[in-house]
């Protein structure tokens, strides 16, 4: 009967395997300290409500409401831990790598701003000295410091001293302004009832002025519930998990390079077994460790870390069994393409580390160019990612599972055919 060999097959690998102790370290232990490393720089848990601060050194040589009201806002800003200081120090600290960009806020910002606003010339201009390993930073500072700086100038220019003197200037120069007659006539009309409104305030207005910015922004973070907050670690075991599940079924394959090396597959044809049958048995005792390897992994997320499979767990075992047969199925790929255990070694893992880094398990692939983005679809660790991912924190059903488990099996499937098809007893 083919089902003895096969059995005794499946036994002596899992043997082999974990009496390798260097194999075990690698499939257990390195996956749980690299993805709790990385879960803890990458949003952790239960910190939807305190987002990292970046760091920005202000200065402020203006010194006028405008800046002040700027700088202000600017520490009042949950986004950013900001410190106010003097233009050399506040260089020196972006170049030390302390700070992770500073803003100068030259003289004269606050009247030339409020200007500008309705000039368009002799604009001011906010000089940005930066990390240039940071450049995201600079994106979100950018976009943070324009909404303070608009609040800051247009509530002095519509309801401040800058403002009140802006339109008693522009008044004394109307007449010499070149403009046609009935256009003075209207903008004096304007202007003064700008400058009635300044100097006889209503009795209930505030000190502050009248105008504030027009919206609030409430935030939430689309979890598998409400008020259920992100954890950061279900991705990140996600994708060490899946990292080291491929590194176990690629040393295993290497192994049987070895076996091949030693004579023991020639040995194993008189037996006799068929390939079909070696086939797969290598194939089901790849894919016990790998699962193992993933298993274990969140196993460890759940109990010290409180990753939740907050979706379906029928989802998450299909997603995570067709994953551990896809690696399986690139193990036993890498025994029967490879030539010796050292060319193998080398070039496959390489191909590891790129469907790894491609398939998001390091980074997003939001961060990546679009072209880019499509091309993932045909690396299976995108797939495994997203599957894992939609079932843990995501929170998503059985449906969000069928896809990428599709696509894994159908990656299992071609690695297999090949596998199949350049399979030999002995070198050459």
């Amino acid at each position: 009967m083919a089902l003895i060999p096969f059995l005794a097959l499946v036994r002596k690998d899992l043997l082999l395997f974990f009496s390798d102790r260097r194999a075990v370290i690698v499939a257990f232990a390195v996956p749980i300290a690299i993805g709790s490393f990385i879960g803890s720089i990458t949003g952790g848990f239960g910190r939807n409500d305190e987002p990292r601060r970046i760091s920005v050194a202000l200065v402020d040589q203006d010194g006028s409401a405008v800046s002040k009201a700027v700088v202000a806002d600017a520490q009042g800003d949950k986004n950013l831990a900001v410190i106010v200081t003097t233009v050399d120090d506040a260089k020196a600290r972006v170049r030390k790598g302390t700070t992770n960009l500073a803003v100068v806020i030259p003289q004269h910002f606050g009247e030339r701003a409020g200007r500008s606003m309705f000039r368009g010339d002799d604009k001011p201009e906010l000089a940005v000295f930066y990390d240039p390993s940071r450049s995201v930073e600079v994106a979100m500072v950018r976009g943070i410091l324009t909404e303070h700086v608009m609040q800051a100038v247009s509530k002095e220019m519509f309801s401040g001293d800058t403002g009140r003197r802006f339109v008693d200037e522009s008044l004394a120069r109307l007449d010499s302004s070149g403009l046609p007659v009935e256009r003075q006539r209207l903008l004096r009309q304007l202007m003064t009832s700008v400058q009635k409104f300044y100097r006889d305030p209503a009795p209930n207005q505030t000190a502050g002025g009248i105008f504030t910015m027009p919206y609030t922004v409430r935030e939430e973070a689309m979890t598998s519930r409400a008020n259920v907050p992100y954890n950061g670690y279900a991705h990140s075991f996600a994708g060490m998990g899946i990292q080291f599940l491929l590194f176990s079924a690629l040393n295993l394959g290497i192994e049987m390079l070895v076996e091949r090396e030693r004579g023991l597959w020639a040995r194993l044809r008189s037996a006799p077994i068929s390939r079909f049958v070696f086939i797969a048995g290598k194939m089901v005792s790849i894919t016990i460790v790998s699962l193992m390897t993933l298993l274990v992994s969140f196993a460890f997320a759940i109990a010290v870390f409180h990753v939740r499979i907050d979706g379906s767990y029928v989802g998450f075992m299909a997603v995570a069994i067709a994953c551990s047969m896809m690696a399986a199925g690139f193990g036993l790929l890498v025994a029967t393409v490879g030539n010796t255990p050292k060319t193998a070694r080398g070039v496959s893992t390489l191909v590891t580390l790129v469907m790894v880094m491609l398939g998001g398990a390091w980074i997003p692939t939001f961060v990546f160019p679009k072209w880019l983005q499509q091309i993932t679809v045909i690396v299976p660790v995108r797939w495994a990612v997203d599957g894992l991912d939609a079932t843990t924190w995501r929170g998503l059903g059985l449906s969000s599972a069928v896809g990428p488990t599709l696509a894994l099996l159908a990656f299992t499937a071609v690695f297999t055919v090949i596998s199949l098809v350049r399979f030999r007893w002995q070198e050459g």
